[in-house]
């Protein structure tokens, strides 16, 4: 099996966030689609080791910034490969409070999503967690980082936890 196959679907990079009791908690992820139009709900996909998926669970609702593609790496990093049990991810950060009660990421978004959650699915290592969308607004017009471009561009790599983490692939 070629792994490379599964780096050509596409993807976009975004924040995920959620709130537990002591504090706001995100994370990158790329797994964020639209599921219906009727009524509008959206899903994401986490690694169920991850703080943000245990919020997610605890709160019932999350929220996703949609990347701009001049997002700095830095930024990137520290949503990406830094865990909110170590520091606080939010500390210095431009965010909101949304409707939802969920942390929304405005530095370096294009667009926001609020949702409140409808269902989840344990899909082995991640959970796929289903949310209706109670708000979402544009940010800026600019161009969206996508998973490609942060790959292949800016050479950016998968942590262990990620959907897209295929290191066991390449034996």
């Amino acid at each position: 099996m070629n792994p490379e196959a599964l780096y050509r679907i596409s993807y976009g990079l975004y924040i995920v966030s959620s709130q537990n009791s002591e504090r706001p908690n995100g994370q990158i992820a790329n797994t964020v689609f639209q599921v219906t139009s009727e009524p509008v709900m959206v899903a994401v996909c986490l690694n169920r080791s991850n703080l943000t998926s245990t919020c997610v669970r605890e709160s019932g609702v999350f929220s996703v910034s949609v990347l701009e593609k001049d997002t700095p790496m830095e930024f990137i990093g520290r949503f990406g490969f830094r865990s909110g049990r170590d520091i606080d991810k939010f500390q210095g950060i431009d965010y909101f409070i949304g409707k939802t009660g969920a942390p929304v990421v405005r530095e370096h978004a294009v667009a926001y999503i609020e949702a409140e959650l409808r269902d989840m699915m344990d899909v082995g290592s991640h959970t796929l967690f289903v949310g209706e969308v109670v708000d979402a607004e544009v940010l800026k017009d600019a161009d969206v980082m996508t998973y490609s471009y942060y790959h292949y561009v800016l050479k950016g790599k998968a942590p262990k936890t990620a959907t897209v983490y295929l290191e066991n692939l390449k034996k």
